[in-house]
């Protein structure tokens, strides 16, 4: 039975896709066609398909393209609304941080508009409970991931998160980019903004509340499938 507590999702989508320049220059990465539809349609299926109809994009590099072609969502089976971040070439978590007021104090789901998914990856992590800070991670990463720029996880004997980074030399699985967040990860961006301002990413703030001793889960989706399309390759590879 999916937890039907959670009614919110948040994508990103303000990047500029600067290392996939050669196509990003018209067209927004997240709109980039893979398989017949943009990129950004997978997150938002994957999420309608878990019962997640109430979905924040937050859009910034060619915002207006975005919006245009996504509209407000009804032809996806979702209500989409859009949250404007200006600092978008600052790190990921301040679009996280500007669904404050949208998200209302609601747990919610944070996908990458970059990121290629299935529907089972929300819909399994959905069926935790409570709600509270968690990732879903891949313990058996196809060979299509590329290692060297991916997100890596430890964790510790009760699967929560030791560690976090992409310099990690030995690790346990990958950062997918699906998480389950609560106003406990907004408050704690509030809390380091004023030591590294703006540029703070999402794997920041999991390690600063690490720090402070919060517990931060994993779900396990291994075998699912996943893509992170950063590059040119990456791109090529979600195509085939």
């Amino acid at each position: 039975m999916l937890n039907r507590k959670i009614n919110k999702g948040v994508i990103l989508a303000a990047g500029d896709g600067s290392r996939l320049q050669s196509v990003t220059g018209i067209c927004p990465k997240v709109l980039l066609s893979v398989q017949g539809k943009p990129l950004i349609c997978y997150p938002i299926e994957a999420m309608a398909a878990a019962g997640v109809r109430q979905i924040a994009v937050g859009v910034g590099d060619m915002a207006g393209e975005v919006r245009r072609a996504l509209g407000d969502g009804r032809h996806l089976g979702v209500r989409l609304e859009y949250i404007l971040n200006r600092d978008y070439c600052s790190g990921n978590a301040i679009s996280v941080s500007k669904v404050r007021h949208w998200a209302a104090g609601e747990p919610f789901v944070l996908c990458m508009g970059d990121h290629m998914i299935e529907p089972g990856i929300v819909a399994r992590l959905l069926q935790w409970s409570p709600p509270a800070e968690t990732l879903c991670v891949d313990f058996d990463p196809a060979d299509r991931h590329d290692f060297a720029e991916a997100t890596k996880v430890i964790v510790d004997s009760s699967e929560c998160i030791r560690h976090i980074g992409k310099e990690l030399a030995h690790w346990d699985a990958l950062d997918t980019g699906v998480f389950l967040l609560t106003e406990k990860f907004l408050d704690a961006i509030d809390e380091l903004l004023p030591k590294l301002g703006t540029d703070i990413e999402i794997s920041d703030v999991v390690r600063f509340l690490i720090g402070q001793g919060h517990r931060f889960d994993t779900c396990d989706v291994s075998g699912c499938f996943w893509v992170d399309v950063d590059t040119e390759e990456d791109l090529n590879k979600a195509r085939r």
